[in-house]
């Protein structure tokens, strides 16, 4: 009896000490909602508890220590978690902290405040950062050209563009849509806005607003972008004092020789691309390769590269998945011609046989910008007018998390990459 009780007395002491101490968020092929679970870790960091994402430990999971609030949390939003003993989170760091290994420990400290530049007219197409945000629920606040003029910028650390034309063209729907109540609509709240701050042209107010952006990121600001915007902010810095705008845009002819007054310089990412200055060609500029491309959608992938998670590891976060090779879709900007990028760019994403750069990234002043081709990762040509994705089919994207990765890389302590 005696011994029975000392056994007893044992094995309570082991189970006691083997108590779970840890939230495990696996991010590999196990997890159920990969896009939910983003917005777990911002949910956990916005109570002040610090999150490790183990990069490229099975798909970039994520860990803390465990809370019943967490676990429960977990448990509403139907994301897939695993509670692990003290002992059980210190093999994994010692497993990740092995040179021998390509992984990682990033510490995520604190959630970003989000910002999202998007018009406060309802646009026919949506946006799949604002989708993705939804879903996750993580909470934005939306910002446009006053707020950007009135220098509120430097109050967030990330910002989107949406869906944007900082040309000043206004996407160049004008030959498709210039009858339509939504484009003549844009042109008109457009004008007013320009007016109301001080610009005689609405190209003028775009070009004001893409500096204060670039301000933003040399100032040390987070910049994400996809579809039109990348192209379109740059191809608006480097015509700088250039009227690239036919008259249907703004009243008056653009300037026949704005090719050769183009100032690569104001650029961040982009260089010697060529303007397309056809007002009826739905196009910006050569950067974007949609109209050239001869890849089939059944041959349309594109490749994430394998960075040294100890040596390089912000594009590692923001390579995080469970799959390295994506399925590509379309946008008004599909995809980066490679020959007009910068040197100093990093191609994070490719489609090599295309000469196509998918998922690029660089620094800039103190911040840095990634951008990100194509209009919906789970929409493969989404055109105007079409409803928007509902995520909830679609829990797994690798596509949408190379968005969500980007929302969650300025929780980390910044990190110069390495040259």
């Amino acid at each position: 009896m005696f011994k029975r009780i000392i056994f007893i007395g044992l094995l309570l002491i082991s189970i006691s000490s083997a108590k779970a101490a840890y939230m495990l968020i696996p991010m590999d092929e196990t997890q159920e909602n990969h896009l939910k679970a983003y917005g777990i870790a911002y949910w956990i960091l916005e109570r002040e508890v610090e999150v490790d994402w183990l990069l490229n430990y099975r798909g970039g999971s994520f860990m803390s220590k465990y809370h019943q609030s967490i676990e429960d949390e977990c448990n509403i939003r139907g994301v897939s978690y695993e509670v692990i003993a003290d002992a059980q989170s210190t093999a994994i760091l010692r497993k990740i902290s092995d040179p021998g290994t390509n992984m990682n420990n990033v510490k995520l400290h604190k959630a970003p405040k989000i910002a999202v530049y998007a018009p406060p007219n309802n646009q026919p197409w949506d946006d799949a950062v604002t989708l993705a945000l939804t879903f996750a629920e993580i909470p934005y606040e939306l910002v446009y050209d006053e707020k950007v003029m009135q220098g509120k910028l430097p109050t967030y650390d990330w910002l989107h563009l949406h869906h944007e034309d900082f040309t000043g063209q206004y996407g160049k729907f004008w030959r498709a849509y210039r009858n339509a109540a939504w484009y003549q609509e844009d042109v008109r709240l457009s004008e007013e806005m320009a007016s109301k701050l001080g610009f005689s042209k609405v190209s003028h107010l775009k070009l004001a607003v893409a500096k204060k952006i670039k301000e933003f990121v040399a100032g040390g600001g987070y910049l994400f972008s996809m579809c039109s915007a990348p192209d379109s902010f740059d191809v608006a810095l480097a015509a700088e004092g250039v009227d690239i705008c036919a008259e249907m845009f703004d009243g008056d002819p653009a300037d026949p020789n704005a090719q050769q007054k183009l100032d690569y310089s104001n650029c961040i990412a982009f260089e010697d691309f060529e303007l397309v200055t056809n007002p009826y060609e739905y196009e910006i500029s050569s950067i974007d390769v949609t109209y050239d491309r001869k890849v089939s959608r059944q041959n349309d992938y594109f490749t994430l590269f394998d960075f040294s998670a100890k040596w390089d590891p912000i594009p590692t976060m923001l390579c995080q998945n469970h799959k390295n090779v994506i399925k590509g879709f379309m946008g008004q900007t599909t995809a980066f011609n490679k020959n007009y990028l910068k040197p100093d760019v990093l191609v994070m994403g490719e489609n090599k046989s295309a000469n196509e750069a998918r998922y690029i990234h660089g620094e800039f002043g103190k911040g840095t910008w990634t951008f990100y081709g194509g209009h919906d990762p789970e929409d493969y040509q989404h055109r105007v007018g079409d409803p928007p994705t509902r995520l909830e089919l679609y829990p797994n994207s690798p596509g949408y998390r190379l968005i969500l990765n980007n929302i969650l890389f300025p929780a980390a302590k910044k990190k110069k990459r390495k040259t």
